[in-house]
């Protein structure tokens, strides 16, 4: 009886199920039209799931394996149940429904356990409902065990805590913390980076309609569909919380809070967030009708959000969106911003000097500069680093390093415009657009095999968002460049001495492009005392440059070039070894005793042999 009635009670919740998916598709659906290939997100899923979500959720471990039993139980048990109305398989199904479901209630028993050996909640975990969804799920699994088990009183018994269990979940599956069960699956299928699955580096963002007649997000329906159903997808795990910048600095952004505004905003009676709100903020701001000013402009855009999410969703599209409609529509950028957008606009430089002191810095060097039509071997990419007295000691290191292994290279000289990245990531799209189309003209009007650049963000906007422009260049890292020329003995230094070096890897070149391992290769041939900090890699912590943040300078309790230091000197390194010029700025801006800082490329030059 109990278990024909548990048959019947999978059934009815796979209906209610369809019917709450109904219901938030007609709400994703409010948002702007774009192409998907549903059909190959729906045979990569099973993948995507298996693989790339768990690969970011195994990065912790305790949490990942109670996700495995109970999420893999729950499923695997309400399957068999379903089978169940098949009578010839209704045996032999409730045999490993009993499996399933006697993992799932381990895996909630595991959770339990952690929750009295860490009484005290961690701020970065949501209370409210996600405290009651380890209830209901073993409610239902525990109820589905006993009921597919036994029989009588105890059986009737588990049927109705089974039926508990169920309709809570539906009724969580409407604002509550199961929605992201539904829309986390249809966000994997639907997912507006798909390329990110595929192992790319894919992290350029996509030009947008100028000719609109709404530039990029004033509305929570100005978002494509699947950005929409990306929001629900969160579970409030807290990761990008703990990985964030701006947030550790006390700045009004917290990433977790920001996806809960998206999704307040879109639905009519949204959940009642019971996560660690935005520092500094109480109260609904007027963007979208929740968000303030300083949350978006706080951004660094380092991404650190988007590799910590487990169930990928992209905080900074989304962000960037919104400052294209603020800085386009409204001249809203704060701050330096307006004046650096204004300079780039005249001089094709954010520092508003002119294109012919690009090579100030190489006075004396005899740099050979191309003009159109000219072909070279490597083409230097300079970037508006080469303004900056400070990184042009770098850039000389550079030019010895390339002229000690014979390279044929030059540069565009005056004819070198700033890459775009900062007008990008202020949401100045038309200004982008103008140096994107200025540059890559530039480009194709002279022949090269290869473009080498010492700054990862002209690296980024160069390999990943010209393509999008009519340029398709290989682009490599000095540090890869260096690596090669060290590899094939084209250059050579001198034994590793015995100083302690850490290093500090850029945001754009390590999270944005995957590039981590040629410059610890060549920090290895250098010192035998290397050492990393408590954040580094694709987890490295932001020196606080990206994102046009120095311009916008939207205060916190604490600056985050700071922090980093802090994580440097841990290490008892006399030297931070850095790879961007923006990274050098923000941690040489770091008052007090410190690490010397140091670019790899001065360290190579002066180990030279």
């Amino acid at each position: 009886m109990a278990a024909g009635a548990l048959v019947l009670l999978a059934w009815l919740m796979v209906a209610g199920v369809a019917m709450q998916a109904l219901r938030l598709a007609l709400l994703w659906r409010r948002g702007t039209p774009v192409r998907v290939d549903l059909p190959g997100g729906l045979r990569a899923l099973p993948r995507r799931y298996l693989v790339d979500v768990h690969a970011v959720v195994g990065r912790k471990p305790e949490a990942a394996a109670m996700h495995q039993a109970i999420a893999g139980g729950l499923l695997a048990a309400t399957a068999l149940l379903l089978l169940g109305v098949i009578p010839g398989l209704r045996g032999s199904s409730f045999y490993w429904l009993a499996v399933a479901a006697a993992f799932a209630v381990a895996g909630l028993g595991a959770i339990l356990v952690r929750r009295r050996r860490v009484p005290v909640r961690p701020t970065t975990l949501s209370g409210g409902a996600f405290l009651n969804l380890p209830l209901l799920l073993g409610a239902y699994a525990l109820g589905g065990l006993l009921a597919s088990l036994l029989g009588g009183v105890i059986g009737g018994f588990g049927l109705a805590l089974a039926a508990f269990g169920a309709i809570g979940l539906i009724g969580q599956l409407a604002t509550g913390p199961m929605r992201h069960a539904l829309a986390g699956a249809a966000h994997l299928v639907a997912h507006p980076r798909p390329a990110r699955f595929a192992g790319a580096s894919a992290s350029g963002l996509a030009p947008i309609d100028l000719a609109a007649p709404r530039l990029g997000v004033a509305d929570i329906v100005d978002f494509a569909w699947n950005r929409l159903l990306g929001f629900d997808a969160c579970i409030q795990c807290g990761r990008c919380e703990a990985a964030c910048p701006a947030f550790a600095a006390g700045q009004p952004l917290n990433p977790k809070a920001l996806i809960q505004d998206f999704c307040a905003s879109l639905h009519p009676e949204p959940a009642r967030y019971a996560g660690s709100p935005h520092p500094g903020i109480t109260e609904p701001g007027p963007i979208l009708g929740v968000l303030h000013a300083g949350t978006i402009w706080s951004c660094t855009t380092c991404r650190a959000c988007v590799a910590a999410c487990p169930m990928m969703i992209e905080h900074v599209d989304a962000v960037i969106d919104i400052r294209r409609n603020l800085t386009l529509e409204h001249g809203a950028a704060p701050g330096k911003a307006d004046a650096a957008l204004a300079a780039l606009r005249y001089t094709g430089s954010a520092s508003g000097l002119a294109p012919e002191r690009r090579l100030d810095f190489a006075a004396g060097l005899k740099v050979r500069v191309i003009a159109p039509g000219e072909t070279v071997d490597t083409l230097l990419w300079l970037g508006d680093g080469a303004f900056d007295r400070r990184y042009g000691e770098t850039l000389r290191a550079l030019i010895g390093i390339m002229r000690a292994a014979d390279l044929d290279f030059a540069v565009l000289g005056a004819a070198e415009r700033d890459c775009g990245d900062l007008a990008r990531r202020l949401g100045y799209e038309a200004g982008f657009a103008t140096l994107a189309a200025a540059s890559v003209a530039q480009l194709n009007a002279v022949t090269f095999r290869r473009i080498v650049t010492a700054d990862p963000h002209a690296l980024h906007v160069l390999r990943q968002e010209y393509p999008a422009f009519g340029g398709h260049y290989t682009v490599i890292h000095h540090t890869s460049l260096i690596d090669e020329l060290l590899a094939r003995n084209a250059i050579t230094v001198a034994p590793p001495g015995s100083t302690a070096i850490t290093y500090h890897d850029p945001c754009y070149l390590a999270r944005y492009n995957g590039e981590t391992d040629a410059p610890r290769r060549v920090l290895a041939r250098l010192t035998g005392g290397a050492v990393e900090m408590a954040r580094s890699g694709t987890d490295s912590f932001c020196c606080g440059g990206g994102g046009g943040a120095p311009l916008t300078d939207i205060p916190g309790k604490r600056r985050i070039p700071d922090l980093r230091m802090d994580q440097a000197r841990e290490t008892g390194a006399s030297i931070v070894a850095v790879a961007c010029p923006g990274c050098t700025a923000m941690l040489e801006g770091v008052v007090g005793p410190r690490p010397m800082v140091r670019d790899i490329a001065q360290l190579v030059h002066e180990a030279l042999r």
